[in-house]
């Protein structure tokens, strides 16, 4: 996205530019409580090169770390969220290709603040596996999504291919992997695979709206919502979670916000 676009999140207010802008790079922009990492090969529809993959898990690990984050939003440069992996790159090799995406996109599902994804345009193979990997997804109308192995002859990471299943169902998720055919997004939105689908002008606002509306909730929701949601719970991690809304009185001042019909100060963060 550029500056000037509509679709450029209004809220940003510190960035972190590339040195080179004109090379393929991951631009980070933090504000509000929001931070916005933005896909930029303009060149290659955002392609993701080995650089760029291996970026991705570093701008993740600061991210958490930064209590001034609340939420994240991934998107991409211009009007393309990402059409895979740089084919050019595979030169690397396609097993440490494959690593260094799938170690890239472990790393955002296991980010512990909510994610969005804004897609726009094409939204295929590694692509689709970020955008997947986001707790959500919002696409412009105007948006593609595909996930294309069987374009090349490369065989999909299990933790992908379950991720995917677990979004849209294995029908879909065949249908996908076995015919590499991209969707529009009217599709994905009745697959599962995206959660709104909006006008391409609309899509930056809502987005940047929504992102404000998970800042102004319980981050103690949040983080224990998203680690059940990822699977089985260990008796020891419910208990901990317990412990954790017994001690940091956030139900009280959400009942106490309600009552006095004022937005609630959730006080909760995580420790190290």
């Amino acid at each position: 996205m550029t500056p000037d676009s509509d679709s450029h999140p209004p809220h940003l207010r510190r960035s972190h530019p590339h040195p080179h802008p004109h090379r393929p790079h991951l631009r980070l922009g933090i504000g509000d409580g929001i931070a916005t990492v933005t896909l930029s090969n303009p060149a290659k529809r955002n392609a993701m090169t080995p650089a760029m993959w291996r970026e991705l898990p570093r701008l993740l690990r600061r991210c958490a770390a930064d209590t001034d984050v609340r939420a994240l939003v991934l998107t991409g440069d211009g009007d393309t969220f990402c059409a895979g992996a740089d084919i050019s790159a595979l030169t690397e090799g396609d097993e440490t290709s494959k690593g260094l995406a799938v170690a890239a996109e472990d790393a955002l599902a296991a980010f512990p603040k909510p994610t969005v994804a804004a897609v726009r345009g094409y939204c295929v193979g590694g692509g689709c596996q970020l955008a997947a990997a986001c707790d959500l997804r919002f696409a412009a109308e105007e948006a593609f999504f595909g996930v294309t192995p069987a374009r090349l002859g490369i065989v999909y990471p299990p933790s992908s291919t379950q991720r995917l299943v677990s979004l849209v169902g294995p029908s879909t998720a065949k249908y996908l992997l076995f015919s590499a055919e991209l969707i529009d997004a009217g599709r994905a939105l009745r697959a599962g695979l995206v959660d709104e689908v909006l006008p391409g002008a609309e899509l930056g606002k809502r987005v940047a709206e929504f992102a404000r509306v998970l800042v102004s909730r319980s981050r103690l929701t949040q983080a224990a919502a998203k680690e059940f949601a990822a699977g089985p719970a260990e008796a020891e991690r419910v208990a901990y979670w317990a412990r954790q809304a017994r001690e940091s009185g956030e139900a009280a001042e959400g009942v106490a916000a309600f009552l006095e019909r004022r937005e609630p100060r959730f006080g909760w963060a995580p420790r190290d």
